[in-house]
């Protein structure tokens, strides 16, 4: 049965197509592929989602609502806005060239999220008629079934191999959305043991926007975006080429918890409210469940991000703890046609009901987060202009450790923008909900300075890389002693008629204890990526890709891979059909490859390749009738170095794993 599946795939992939214009795809060429996959997190490629499928009246958006699509810098946020201001309600797409610091390439992704609709004055609380009317409802139910047996679904698993989840929404043009998510993982019990309730998790959330002095409320579960994310992020962490993108944009927003994932979000009540023209105030309270593993004296020594709930263990750590949060920001900011400095007072107090007590006998843990009570103040301030764009947090934690960080960005010409980062997190700056940008995975102990510029000579071609380097003052996870990371990328891409060619290149050094941990040893990664795109007709394209990789081991040995892929769409007018194969080689872990792969609605994956193997997956879509589509995906890896893949209870006894991936969606 694999064999006919993959003979009919490897036929369909060169008789089809890759690159059909969808905001995922879009995307994906924005960011590297590690920066999606350290970076980016299912419950913000779901935001993206619901925006593609609402998308924004460009006539009647907000600033705060153009700020939720991350690849837009501050300067084409207020140059939109000026534009609207200016010269009145859009008439078509195409008057998106009057933006002159939007490039071609971002045109086009933000085609994808906005349109052009008639400019309709707004009811402070719209009609019950109206939201009847023109609310749209949206009923999903997604499953994945594993065509294999693992280790823990024979023993030591307390529920059944499949994963699967329900999803209702209400939306009314964005002003008026609530729903509710219900997800668990394979392996988790469902109308049992602590999910006597049914699912492992539910989301549920009502969201408010631009209803009279209210520009947001959020009640239920939410996340919450402050500033450049010092004290409170548990929205977007952009990586590096990405905030060469969006030019280290800052940001207050509060978005509605609709996903799967559990860990990141508040739940309770967040509100944003203009007290005055120029003056707004955002408020948050919030009191949830943790999972934390316990020390023997019933602290907490780690809190857990992961939300397996699949075995007794795991189980028992569900909701063991409980953190309450409470937050304001107090921000100044002009309009348009004002001027564009803005400043904004931000504070976060987070209680925890046990104390958190980190194993401090670990080095790198030495200046950990402990205690139960977690305060955090920043000020966050920026100026913007039509050629530069300044943004900067400075933050403090209840200890008094310092964090913050700055970037400055200019429009040298039309065609060359320039971008500078710095920062510097104490390494005793401890902040719960922070997330902001670095090389490290916190923001604390780091001291490093970021250049990058982005050339588009013509319409068809465009230039970007960075340079960052980075200081650890103390010591970190597998390194003993204060140690320094560089990292470098450069990209470029020509796109000719129907053809699209890219190449990348990354260097990153970072520096690792050596296996006998007597000193410290520069480890050197190479990544490179070249891409080629064809697209033969409005329903048919390809695109051919190779990936390669090259670094060094703790042992101090060469780590190579390499992986070419191919990818085909063929989209017709109501069934689409996605076809992927790669091979893969690597030597080991150290040399591992990523690669984007598409999936059924709500389901979003950046799969991870080692060893000697072959992927490939098939997908189909259809929509049946107005309200109804359907989606299945099947996908095989199938390794040629193993005869078993995994270990522990995940342990699978085959050289093979086959996926069927199923999703309904019914909109009304």
């Amino acid at each position: 049965m694999e064999r006919l599946f993959f003979l009919f795939l490897t036929l369909y992939v060169y008789c089809a197509f890759a690159q059909q214009g969808d905001w995922q795809e879009a995307l994906r060429q924005w960011m590297t592929a590690e920066d999606m996959e350290q970076n980016y997190s299912e419950e913000e490629m779901e935001l993206l989602g619901e925006i593609a499928e609402a998308k924004l009246n460009l006539n009647q958006t907000s600033r705060e609502e153009l700020e939720q699509l991350p690849f837009l810098t501050a300067q084409q946020v207020e140059e939109l806005m000026a534009y609207l201001h200016r010269y009145g309600p859009m008439r078509s797409l195409g008057e998106l060239n009057m933006i002159t610091s939007m490039d071609w390439q971002q045109r086009q992704l933000l085609h994808h999220f906005v349109y052009v609709g008639e400019e309709k004055p707004k009811r402070i609380w719209p009609t019950l008629s109206d939201v009847a009317k023109y609310g749209k409802q949206t009923l999903a139910l997604n499953g994945k079934i594993p065509l294999y047996e693992r280790k823990g679904d024979r023993n030591g698993y307390l529920g059944y191999k499949y994963r699967h989840d329900v999803r209702y929404q209400f939306n009314y043009q964005q002003r008026i959305k609530f729903g509710l998510t219900g997800a668990q993982d394979s392996g988790e019990p469902f109308l049992s043991n602590k999910n006597a309730m049914g699912y492992d998790h539910y989301a549920y959330y009502l969201q408010l926007r631009n209803i009279g002095r209210i520009e947001a409320l959020n009640l239920g579960t939410y996340r919450v975006q402050l500033g450049l994310g010092l004290v409170m992020n548990t929205g977007f962490s952009l990586g590096k080429l990405a905030t060469l993108q969006s030019l280290g944009r800052s940001t207050h927003t509060l978005t509605a918890h609709a996903s799967r994932s559990q860990s990141g979000y508040l739940q309770g009540a967040g509100a944003t409210i203009r007290i005055a023209d120029l003056w707004r105030v955002t408020a948050f309270a919030s009191y949830r469940a943790l999972d934390a593993t316990l020390n023997k004296d019933s602290t907490a020594r780690t809190l857990l991000t992961d939300g397996y709930h699949r075995t007794v263990n795991e189980m028992g750590k569900k909701g063991n703890t409980h953190e309450t949060t409470i937050g304001a920001s107090l921000g100044y900011r002009p309009k348009s046609k004002h001027g564009l400095p803005y400043l904004n007072l931000n504070m976060v107090y987070a209680h925890l009901d046990r104390q958190l007590q980190p194993a401090k006998s670990s080095l790198y843990q030495r200046y950990a987060a402990e205690g139960c009570n977690f305060l955090n103040v920043s000020l966050d301030y920026g100026y913007t202009n039509s050629r530069i764009s300044m943004a900067g947090e400075t933050a403090l934690n209840g200890q008094g450790a310092l964090a913050m960080i700055h970037t400055l960005s200019y429009r040298m010409t039309e065609t060359l923008t320039m971008m500078g980062l710095h920062r510097y997190y104490d390494k005793r700056y401890t902040a719960l909900h922070s997330r902001s940008f670095g090389e490290g995975t916190s923001t604390q102990n780091e001291h490093g300075a970021y250049l990058g510029a982005t050339w588009k000579p013509t319409r068809s071609w465009i230039v970007q890389g960075y340079l960052d380097y980075a200081h650890f003052g103390w010591a970190r996870y597998q390194v003993t002693a204060a140690s320094d990371a560089f990292d470098a990328l450069f990209s470029i891409r020509h796109t000719h008629k129907a053809w699209t060619w890219e190449g990348r290149y990354r260097l990153h050094i970072r520096q690792r204890d050596n296996a006998e941990k007597t000193m410290l040893t520069n480890r050197p990664e190479h990544r490179l990526r070249l891409r080629m795109t064809y697209t033969a007709l409005p329903q048919l394209s390809l695109q051919t890709q190779a990936d390669a990789v090259s670094t060094r081991t703790t042992e101090g040995s060469n780590s190579q891979g390499l992986m070419v892929s191919q990818h085909a769409t063929w989209q017709g007018r109501r069934l689409r059909a996605d076809a992927h194969i790669g091979w893969f080689r690597t030597d080991d872990y150290d040399a591992r490859l990523y690669q984007y792969e598409r999936s059924v609605p709500y389901d979003f994956s950046f799969p991870m390749y080692y060893g000697h193997g072959l992927r490939y997956a098939l997908m189909v879509r259809a929509d049946i009738g107005k309200h109804l589509m359907a989606t299945v995906k099947a996908g095989t890896t199938n390794y040629f170095d193993r005869s078993t893949i995994g270990s522990g209870l995940q342990e699978v006894d085959h050289s093979s794993m086959t996926d069927l991936l199923i999703g309904l969606r019914y909109q009304f």
